[in-house]
């Protein structure tokens, strides 16, 4: 079996319920556990990397499939101890706002998985199983096997909530009392990247030792051990081997606490087709990786770090002449922003970046978020016409509206079009964030067009 964490809502906890489990399973229990996050977000999945030192998979069947996310549970399931999944808002919220799609209970229910739903008690004590209960009965499909009781602030408060709790027979798997100094620091976009923080090693330390504590474990561990199959055909495993060449390509990866948004199946899709990934970072390298066929700059906080990428001049100069002579140039997000002629910071300070993209990014309060669907009109890795699902997080927009753009962008249930996203030189650029796990034929047009280029080369006169 395996276990997905859930919440009533959103800020309930689900992170450090999270990470106190999977600290306590890798580091005092010293198994193998894989973990999983519900949805596109990336920065959560690098602490449960950090943890456990294997990369967190994102289940997101709006980004990918139904058939994918099943597909990669089994695959990144095999051979491990204990399988944890980290939800997303609360248990029932999808991504429509009107059903529960892409949300954790959809991904319950898809893989057949028992849900451990985190309350926050700070302001409840008999209501608490009111929530409880109509969480348990709002859907019989989904299988509520206990919950956690965070920001308990005495030991009064815990016997009412366990009272109350009595009355409808649903174990308390945990108890975690209010504490301050758990908090993990955040910013614009959410969490600090792992990266950045400096006590975090203390703080992972904290959360294997509370997580020792404060859960029952004689109950929990059946419900972690002995992750069973779903029996899954894994077909994108069988079209990728087949579509498998020996390319030799290098494809330079930016890759620092300014560039650190990329999904593990991305890469790894990138190397099954035949790429090296070299990582570079535009933060610190003076020149880009020798001898590379194609560049990928991941999103990040490229604004937080927006004087020291303008100070290296040298690297943006690498990158800006690589893009003219025909590098192909995969940017989403903080890749696009980086690509630009200058980005204005939340201090109203500009700076200068790489400049291929003519528009200036600038940082302001509106935070836009949310999937959207994307018809291609033009682009060097897609086919006009064809129909993807990304999904947009960021506070900062372009002051420019594209003269080529490449998408016409529908939010989910919305019927307004925006046009987004640049093209120059063979550069794709946008402030989508793409997964080629339900894309195969991104990366697979990728990797063309750096053979092309490749070729070009070679042939081109000394």
């Amino acid at each position: 079996m395996a276990l997905i964490i859930a919440g009533e809502r959103s800020g309930v906890g689900k992170t450090t319920v999270t990470l106190m489990l999977l600290a306590y399973l890798s580091q005092r229990l010293q198994v193998q556990v894989q973990s999983f996050k519900v949805g596109p977000d990336y920065i959560d999945p690098m602490f449960h990397q950090y943890v456990t030192k294997r990369p967190c998979r994102n289940l997101d069947p709006i980004l990918t499939n139904d058939a994918y996310v099943k597909q990669s549970f089994e695959r990144h399931s095999r051979g491990v101890d204990c399988a944890l999944v980290e939800g997303v808002m609360g248990l029932f919220d999808g991504a429509t706002g009107i059903d529960d799609t892409a949300s954790t209970a959809h991904i319950a229910r898809l893989l057949k998985l028992p849900v451990l739903l985190a309350i926050d008690c700070s302001r409840l004590s008999r209501s608490v199983a009111a929530i409880a209960h109509g969480y348990r009965s709002f859907d019989p499909r989904v299988k509520i096997a206990g919950v956690v009781l965070n920001r308990v602030s005495s030991d009064r408060h815990l016997q009412f909530l366990k009272e109350a709790l009595e009355s409808i027979q649903l174990p308390i798997l945990g108890v975690l009392r209010r504490a301050d100094d758990l908090t993990i620091p955040d910013r614009h976009l959410g969490l600090v990247p792992t990266a950045e923080i400096t006590q975090l090693d203390q703080l992972i330390d904290k959360f294997a030792r509370l997580g020792e504590t404060c859960f029952d474990w004689e109950r929990l561990l059946p419900l972690l051990k002995g992750v069973r199959s779903l029996n899954v055909t894994t077909q994108d495993d069988k079209k990728i081997a087949d579509a498998t060449r020996s390319t030799s390509l290098r494809i330079a990866v930016a890759c620092d606490r300014a560039f650190s948004f990329y999904y593990p199946d991305n890469l790894e899709i990138l190397t099954q087709l035949g790429a090296e990934i070299v990582y570079w970072s535009p933060l610190t390298d003076p020149d880009l990786p020798e001898n590379i066929q194609g560049l990928y700059f991941g999103g990040g906080f490229p604004e937080v770090f927006a004087q020291q990428l303008a100070e290296n001049k040298s690297a943006r100069v690498a990158v800006k002449t690589a893009i003219e002579q025909g590098m192909p140039t995969y940017a989403e997000c903080g890749g696009l922003m980086y690509l630009s002629q200058a980005i204005v910071d939340f201090e109203q300070k500009s700076w200068s970046m790489v400049g291929v993209i003519p528009a200036t990014a600038i940082m302001d309060a509106r935070l836009t978020l949310g999937y959207r669907q994307a018809t291609v009109l033009q682009s060097p890795l897609f086919k006009t016409g064809t129909a993807i699902w990304g999904h947009e997080f960021h506070r900062s927009r372009l002051n420019q509206t594209p003269t080529k753009p490449l998408y016409k962008l529908q939010g989910y249930n919305s019927s307004s079009l925006v046009l987004e996203g640049w093209q120059a030189y063979q550069v794709h650029a946008s402030y989508l964030h793409l997964h080629f796990g339900g894309n195969l034929e991104i990366p697979q047009q990728f990797i063309q067009r750096c053979l092309k280029f490749r070729e070009s080369q070679v042939s081109a006169p000394n």
